[in-house]
């Protein structure tokens, strides 16, 4: 599931802010959720991918991660600052490759117990990757067969 309706399009590069602070718009934060892991180093993969979007979505942007286990901050923890930032909205999207249990009821399941706690605010969760061009692209380069 692609995001560009949330997020507006690379092309408007110079007025890539502007949708962030209209008042006719829903200001909506993008939640990146990893498995989590013991290991820090694992976990700081994904603050790296959120410095990234945030990065791509401009100024403003309100950009959170959360592990779904043995790490945090937890899933509570970062939809709360999410809305602590003044997300109206949160879009969710599970940071794995397939849509298994994990993807498809947990992180679902962790993310309403979340939203309870904000019944104002809206939120959406999206599919994994799944079989992605770009992630067949990245994963060619990355191997140096690009």
């Amino acid at each position: 599931m692609r995001l560009t309706a949330t997020f507006p399009p690379a092309h408007r590069v110079d007025a890539r802010a502007d949708w962030l602070h209209s008042p006719a718009m829903v200001r909506t934060a993008l939640l990146l959720v990893d498995h989590g892991s013991r290991r820090a180093a694992a976990n700081e993969n994904l603050a790296a991918v959120a410095k990234l979007a945030r990065e791509r979505m401009g100024p403003g942007a309100i950009v959170e991660v959360a592990h779904m286990e043995l790490a945090e901050p937890t899933i509570a923890q970062a939809f709360d600052a999410c809305v602590a930032a003044g997300a109206e909205s949160v879009v969710v999207f599970p940071w794995f490759l397939a849509d298994g249990r994990h993807a498809r009821e947990d992180i679902p399941r962790l993310v309403a117990e979340a939203a309870a706690k904000h019944p104002g605010v809206e939120r959406r969760v999206t599919g994994p990757f799944g079989p992605h061009a770009l992630l067949v692209e990245a994963a060619l380069t990355i191997a140096g067969l690009a």
